[in-house]
């Protein structure tokens, strides 16, 4: 498989006016293409932090980022994000909040205009296009929040914690959803989540980070049978793989 996303040696370091505070320390890893890997480690250790270096938010102090081989800046990257809350404008439609990213960059065609469509025929939102956010449910909202982001056509998404304000059924219902449509459209996906059900479910890899400054403490490679989160949920060796992660975390 093709390396999409490499991180080499990535480090950041926080100057405030009494101290030097370093946030990520010599941070190496990679993601192939169509492969989906998860970020999970203690609370507080920078994972965020990581993908905003990621997105061209940040600029990390030492190392490189690069997507398709390509150094990583605000301008120039080929990316989706995914914020815990759907963040919709409640004052636009769904058919209004999908076209928002084609606004802004521009790209507002007609033919762009044509896949927002197929994308909410696709996967069960077109009859919902005239209403509002507050007339959709939670996993709704989710899923016309994830075809925003697709509708760019980004070669990578990154999802932060995207399931976090969802309850649990729905969550569990929103994940098999979201992981459908990710690798449907064949997309390239980085998780960050304090979930590890969640990253074993979803992952083809987890990424382990240590307290901060966030290293790569261990990869994980979940080998697990199902074609859902929920599927695999359900495999044997399902309580195998969550005690070894939650070793690593503890």
């Amino acid at each position: 498989m093709n390396k999409l996303l490499e991180l080499k040696n990535v480090g950041l370091t926080y100057h405030t006016l009494n101290d030097e505070i370093c946030a990520i320390d010599g941070l190496n890893f990679n993601c192939n293409e169509s492969e989906f890997l998860s970020i999970i480690g203690p609370s507080g250790c920078g994972k965020t932090t990581i993908l905003s270096i990621i997105a061209g938010l940040l600029t990390p102090t030492v190392g490189s980022v690069s997507v398709s081989g390509k150094p990583v800046t605000l301008k120039n990257n080929d990316l989706g994000y995914m914020l815990q809350k759907d963040q919709l404008f409640p004052w636009r439609t769904i058919e209004k909040n999908v076209y928002l990213p084609l606004e802004i960059k521009g790209i507002n065609s007609a033919e762009k205009k044509k896949y927002a469509m197929e994308l909410l025929k696709k996967y069960g939102l077109y009859e919902f296009r005239k209403n509002y956010p507050e007339q959709l449910s939670g996993g709704m909202r989710q899923r016309a929040a994830l075809i925003r982001t697709l509708v760019s056509n980004p070669k990578l998404l990154l999802l932060d914690e995207p399931f976090s304000a969802l309850d649990y059924q729905t969550r569990l219902s929103v994940c098999d959803d979201v992981y459908k449509i990710i690798k449907a459209e064949k997309k390239t996906a980085v998780l960050v989540t304090h979930d590890i059900s969640e990253a074993i479910s979803m992952s083809d890899k987890i990424i382990v980070l240590t307290s901060r400054p966030a290293k790569v403490k261990s990869i994980f490679r979940p080998r697990l049978h199902g074609d859902t989160p929920i599927q695999k949920r359900e495999c044997s060796d399902f309580g195998v793989w969550f005690e070894k992660i939650w070793k690593e975390l503890n």
